[in-house]
């Protein structure tokens, strides 16, 4: 019997990437031998990568390439990447986005394209492209949603077990200087997300009384400055510009993670970590915080969290009271 070769369609952002994830160990505990590949920006392309069960990760650039459109290079890239999708000869492309520009990539793989019905889709245009549709509640988190509609689609029912993300990090490229240490994301890419910076200081030195070195992380440039200012307050660590599987690594090793509503925070958790997310322009709702370890999403729309509230959780996570602050 011929192997199910399955094309997985989830492009974008970080978070909605990681939340996707555990549709392909749902996949193989009931097709152990499907051949599962992945269509993903080419900047995220790193976190399916961690994924063992999926065959091969093919990246696409459809944010540069939208911008560029009357050029010539723009439509040759398009056309070596309609090539590679067609020569994949799948028997089904899952649209996990449902999205306009995600269903028409979908398409372009000349096979029979599955995906959310129009009531479903965050944009319900996208279920005119889909051969196959299913109707999947819009009030379920993002990571059940996927894993509904995988189900529906390959005919199988939704364990009653906690979402497996299957990632695996690398080894370290770098290391803390100490081995018992917890992880600061105070970066995110919409200012209206950023947490104050004298409470970021406040949890890494709630870190330090627990004997936790405080790593704070950045990702741009311009995010340098406040990860190196909130650590000289807490006499913290910050790396020096890390890949995106180096900086899974980094979160894989933390004993806690505490970090604004952003891609690294829900990776941070996707590899069983105890993570604490702060929303401070809105509700976590259906995208909060998801992994095996202890969780927890705090703030939302105008509701920005105070910093007893998050270093309660962090207490909680780490057991007990902290004495001090």
């Amino acid at each position: 019997m011929t192997a199910l070769r399955l094309l997985t369609v989830k492009t974008s952002s970080m978070g909605d990437v990681v939340h996707a994830l555990p549709v392909v160990r749902d996949i193989l505990q009931r097709f152990p031998d499907a051949q599962i590949d992945w269509l993903v920006e080419s900047a995220f392309a790193a976190i399916p990568q961690l994924h063992p069960g999926i065959r091969r990760v093919i990246p696409m650039q459809w944010r540069k390439w939208r911008k560029a459109l009357l050029k010539g290079d723009t439509w040759k890239s398009m056309g070596q990447l309609r090539d590679t999708l067609r020569a994949g000869h799948y028997d089904l492309v899952l649209d996990l986005q449902g999205l306009l520009k995600s269903a028409l990539w979908a398409r372009q793989a000349q096979a029979p394209v599955a995906g959310y019905d129009k009531d479903s889709a965050r944009e319900p245009a996208a279920a005119w492209a889909y051969q196959f549709k299913s109707r999947v509640s819009r009030d379920l988190h993002a990571v059940q949603r996927c894993r509904e509609l995988v189900a529906a689609q390959l005919k199988y029912s939704v364990a009653d077990t906690p979402p497996d993300f299957g990632l695996h990090a690398p080894a370290p490229s770098w290391h803390p200087r100490q081995n018992d240490y917890a992880v600061l994301i105070p970066n995110a890419s919409r200012r209206s997300k950023h947490w104050p910076e004298r409470h970021w200081a406040a949890v890494g030195n709630r870190f330090l009384e627990r004997g936790m070195m405080p790593v704070v992380l950045w990702g741009m440039p311009d995010e340098q400055s406040l990860a190196e200012s909130i650590a000289a307050s807490c006499e913290g660590d910050v790396p020096p510009f890390l890949k995106v599987g180096e900086m899974a690594s980094v979160l894989a090793g933390a004993r806690q993670v505490v970090g604004l509503d952003t891609g690294f925070t829900h990776l941070a958790a996707a590899l069983g970590r105890p993570t604490v997310g702060i929303y401070c322009d809105h509700e976590p709702g259906l995208a909060g915080i998801a992994g095996s370890g202890r969780v927890a999403s705090i703030g939302g729309k105008g509701q920005v969290p105070s910093r007893a509230d998050v270093l309660a959780l962090v207490d909680g996570h780490l057991g007990g009271q902290s004495k001090g602050r």
